[in-house]
């Protein structure tokens, strides 16, 4: 076997509001049965991200951390055991890979409820430490190790890597909540708060899976038009109209009487309670977008009265990665995916595409190592 390197470039977090540095971060000299040791070519800059590095998430983190966690990776060292992906697919060194965050498989969220994002042992890409072994978790990064707990997919050959890694988070977030939300009837109203990239992508799922209308809720209005091409039916502009008004315009569009479907990716802790709003009398609220610790102001009565049913989403499995890269694979050449993908940049650039995805200046960066 090819000797393994003994370090890899990666842009470190050390204190939350401070640049990025780039240093260089130990490559583990063993990869464990049921690892992999992966070259990362690509890894696309999330909205997380961003939140992460300024200490606004109500996750934990363990700092110092490797920014990132949308990477894709070309098979450097294959542990024992390792030889398959988690759809059962062969792998080689010199394949192409995205990989999840951990599940332990033994604990009540992964045996019983068989809702493997919420493990009780679960670690996660971008939020471990670099400082501890096997030190490589996170994307920002010329190498990353693939815990033998994580799941890991075969990226087919004709799925570029700022696709494949757009179906690494985003993507693999909408597929995740989309499948916890039920079927969508082709009668049904789907009304989308966000037009970022989940918002996006949640358009062209709820599109292709039926629903009658898709209206996408958001802005700047470049977004919007990109909307329309991600197969919504109608766009409602958040920075000229009320809540009171886009409340009524949804109605407008639903026969006067909500939308059957909503689902809300914006981040913004008003959306929530807007979302109650817009939605009809017995219809179907999903939220995915609250990682936030900010609060906001509701009326528990309306999902009451309204007899709601409000989902929360977070994460996504191997199935929901799988499913992303499928869904790209098939409708490359109709819904234009590779739109979304705005700026690239190199490893020593990272900051500045961390501040321009924070100006909203951009929708899907990439980082190409």
């Amino acid at each position: 076997m090819t000797a393994l390197p003994t370090s890899s470039r990666a842009a470190v977090l050390r204190r939350f509001g401070e640049p990025l540095r780039i240093e260089d971060v130990p490559v583990p000299r063993e990869i464990e049965p049921g690892a992999i040791l992966a070259r990362i070519e690509t890894c696309s800059v999330c909205g997380t991200d961003v939140h992460l590095s300024r200490g606004s998430l109500s996750l934990k983190v363990d700092l110092p951390i490797i920014i990132g966690h949308e990477m894709v990776g070309r098979i450097v060292a294959l542990g024992s055991g390792s030889d398959r992906d988690s759809i059962g697919n062969p792998l080689r060194v010199g394949d192409r890979i995205v990989y999840t965050h951990t599940a332990c498989g033994s604990c009540f969220y992964c045996t019983v409820a068989r809702q493997p994002t919420l493990c009780d042992n679960r670690k996660a890409y971008m939020y471990e430490s670099m400082e501890k072994p096997p030190f490589l978790m996170g994307g920002f990064s010329e190498y990353g190790y693939v815990l033998p707990e994580s799941g890991r997919i075969r990226v087919p050959d004709d799925v570029p890597n700022d696709l494949a890694s757009l179906c690494s988070c985003a993507f693999r977030s909408v597929m995740n909540a989309t499948s916890q939300i039920g079927p969508i009837a082709p009668t049904d109203t789907v009304a989308i708060q966000g037009a970022g990239p989940l918002g996006l992508l949640a358009a062209a799922v709820a599109k292709v899976g039926g629903a009658k209308r898709v209206i996408v809720i958001g802005g700047p209005s470049a977004r919007l038009d990109m909307a329309l091409a991600f197969g919504a039916d109608e766009v409602v502009p958040v920075e000229t109209t009320s809540p009171a008004e886009r409340a009524d315009r949804v109605r407008e569009l639903s026969d006067g009487r909500g939308a059957d479907i909503v689902m809300e990716f914006t981040g913004h802790p008003a959306a929530f309670s807007e979302g109650l709003e817009i939605a009809r009398k017995g219809g179907r609220y999903l939220v995915v977008g609250q990682l936030g610790d900010a609060g906001t102001e509701i009326k528990p009565s309306m999902i009451v009265k309204k007899n709601l049913q409000v989902i929360g989403s977070f994460s996504g499995d191997a199935a929901s990665y799988w499913k992303a890269l499928q869904f790209v694979q098939r409708h490359r050449k109709t819904i234009p995916f590779d739109r979304m993908i705005t700026g690239r940049f190199r490893l020593d650039e990272v900051n500045t595409a961390l501040e321009r995805m924070r100006k909203f200046e951009e929708i899907k960066p990439v980082i190409e190592i």
